[in-house]
């Protein structure tokens, strides 16, 4: 008969029919929370939360702002204003342009803009791609434990049917 308090040990052997120490990492943790009871471990999204760092979290924020329609349309009429300002309208009230064309002034800005979010922007990638591992990770573990736990139940009927099968003989007889 199965016994519900077993070692992660005693899984280990009864389920993969290896040692604790032939399995991986992964697999250990998964025994570890059948042995345990626990139903589930963090999910991949919390994992990855209770990860990150302050740098991480403002890389993450910067890239969806930078990456938005939003920012985009903004800049452009920010864009438009600026050259528009330094070619016209500070012309027609008698003022000289801070900034005239060629907008060399302009171009230092976005040069040092691009130099300072195109790192944000690969940090949050970087992040990014954290998560997928975490995630995949995360979905291995569950696939493995939903593998084990059926092949739990799937000896525990065996031993239902044997129990049965033991019964009607002796009822025969």
């Amino acid at each position: 008969m199965h016994k519900p308090d077993l070692t992660v040990e005693e899984l280990c052997q009864e389920l993969l029919g290896r040692k604790l120490c032939d399995v991986d990492n992964e697999e250990q943790r998964v025994l570890e929370r059948i042995a345990m009871g626990e139903i589930m471990g963090p999910d991949a999204q919390e994992e990855a939360a209770l990860n990150a760092t302050f740098g991480q979290r403002l890389a993450d924020r910067v890239a969806a702002v930078g990456g938005s329609w939003g920012f985009i349309i903004a800049f452009g009429v920010i864009l438009l204003s600026w050259m528009a300002i330094n070619s016209r309208i500070l012309e027609d009230f008698g003022l000289h342009p801070f900034d005239a064309y060629p907008y060399i002034f302009l171009n230092l800005m976005l040069s040092m803009l691009a130099a300072i979010q195109a790192p944000v922007i690969l940090m949050s990638q970087n992040r990014h791609s954290e998560k997928d591992r975490i995630a995949a990770r995360h979905d291995y573990e569950v696939n493995l434990r939903t593998q084990l736990e059926i092949l739990r139940l799937h000896q525990r009927m065996d031993q239902l049917f044997d129990r049965l099968d033991s019964w009607s003989q002796s009822e025969l007889r």
